[in-house]
């Protein structure tokens, strides 16, 4: 094996420096947006608490019903799913740790399931599977484009369940996505979005209302209603997409993070041969110094 040179070694180590900048430049790009999908998130809570408190007052004046229960049993019509994942790469077996869980759970439901990806990436992952495709979303790239996104998705896949005014529920909708943990860490959680049953809504009416002044509604109780539930249907897919995009660039932190030590062990490696080369260069010269002089000094004595 040939020995690198002097040369060959430094325009290694230019290299490897090169890339450990765009590694860490990536690496504090992805901590911004961690902090810009987390901070949505909690702002998003109070929002959603407000919601909550307008439709328990709906579901407590006991006047309109959402997804009334027939007596008996019903047999699911089918079943939805969104899986959200991630359109760029270095993340590591973030969409594919999705996948799995999303695969497992829709394996126990009493219906075939069809798929919607949001992600080219968690796309390319569900082809991989016996699950049929509906379609593919693009993943936000920022915090003011999940709202766009969450539009279109309540367009394209909750009309037909809820927006037509139907008194039945058309299929059951449930989101995949993954949730951000303590530091870089994340696990994949699911959420049944429709139908909205009579669990959810008696959770609803039993909270207390936050002060005492009796709550009343405005306007048409029934135009009310409808549009606290669309926002109740906008805030959960709102919150299941930033926190899938928090996990993913926490995902991609840790991925360069650990790319960034190895950059740094192999700068270590690289700077050991160099020295290590470079010191054998002086030790032949010293020698060769040595020998000519040991050469002339026995011409000078004989």
């Amino acid at each position: 094996m040939k020995q690198d040179s002097p040369a060959s070694l430094r325009r290694k180590i230019g290299s490897a420096g090169d890339l450990q900048s765009v590694v860490r430049a990536m690496k504090a790009q992805a901590a911004a947006s961690v902090g810009q999908y987390e901070r949505s998130v909690a702002a998003l809570g109070d929002y959603a608490r407000s919601v909550e408190l307008g439709l328990g007052v709906c579901f407590r004046l006991e006047a309109l019903h959402v997804v009334p229960a027939p007596p008996g049993p019903k047999a699911a019509v089918g079943v939805r799913a969104i899986v959200f994942g991630s359109d760029q790469g270095l993340v590591g077996r973030f969409n594919d740790l999705v996948v799995d869980h999303a695969r497992a759970a829709l394996a126990r439901m009493p219906a075939p399931a069809q798929v919607w990806a949001v992600g080219e990436r968690v796309h390319a992952s569900l082809l991989d599977t016996d699950m049929p495709l509906l379609g593919v979303f693009a993943v936000p790239d920022s915090v003011q484009a999940i709202a766009a996104l969450v539009d279109e998705i309540l367009l394209t896949v909750l009309e037909e369940s809820f927006g037509s005014g139907r008194r039945e529920t058309a299929a059951e909708v449930h989101l995949f996505y993954n949730r951000p943990g303590a530091g870089s860490t994340f696990a994949p959680v699911g959420q049944r979005l429709l139908p909205l049953d009579g669990d959810w809504r008696r959770r609803l009416a039993q909270q207390p209302w936050p002060t005492a002044m009796l709550a009343e509604t405005l306007g048409d109780p029934t135009a009310t209603l409808r549009a606290l539930i669309r926002e109740y249907l906008f805030v959960s897919l709102f919150r299941a997409c930033a926190e899938s995009l928090a996990s993913e660039n926490a995902s991609r932190l840790a991925a360069m993070d650990r790319a960034d030590r190895n950059i740094d062990e192999m700068l270590g490696t690289l700077g050991d041969a160099l020295h290590r080369l470079r010191q054998a260069q002086i030790d032949e010269e010293l020698s060769d110094v040595i020998s000519g002089f040991k050469a002339l000094r026995d011409q000078v004595d004989t």
